[in-house]
């Protein structure tokens, strides 16, 4: 089963789930060490930390550059792009949410039927299946 990685869920769960972190869900964990799981990650999320590293308000060490590819390479993550179909959704949406980024996610776990790993529950709004 494919599962879309909030950008939140990307940059903390990996850090709390190797340390053990009981932020991190049960389920999370579950579905984080669930080998039949295709995790995702969208391009719109990549985005997101770029324009917060560029603004001071996310620090990765090593740099962006750097720590991206190797995180998905040690996780098995695959990026998904941003295609017509999820941009034309996204003008459709109800603003349920505000932030421009997690509404392209929505509109990409719409269109692809896919659930999002996430906290937020404004997601839920969107009928979308969302597992924390």
């Amino acid at each position: 089963m494919r599962l879309l990685l909030d950008t939140h869920t990307f940059l903390h769960t990996f850090l709390w789930f190797v340390g053990g972190d009981a932020r991190l869900s049960l389920l999370a964990r579950q579905l984080i060490e669930d080998v039949a799981q295709q995790p995702l990650l969208s391009i719109a999320s990549l985005w997101k930390m770029a324009i917060k590293i560029s603004l001071g308000k996310l620090t990765l060490n090593p740099s962006f550059s750097d720590f991206i590819p190797r995180q998905l390479q040690l996780n098995g993550i695959q990026l998904l792009g941003i295609e017509f179909r999820h941009t034309a959704l996204v003008a459709t949406l109800p603003f349920h949410h505000r932030d421009p980024f997690d509404r392209m996610l929505i509109a990409q776990a719409l269109s692809e039927s896919i659930p999002i790993l996430s906290q937020d529950p404004t997601f839920d709004a969107y009928g979308i299946t969302r597992h924390w």
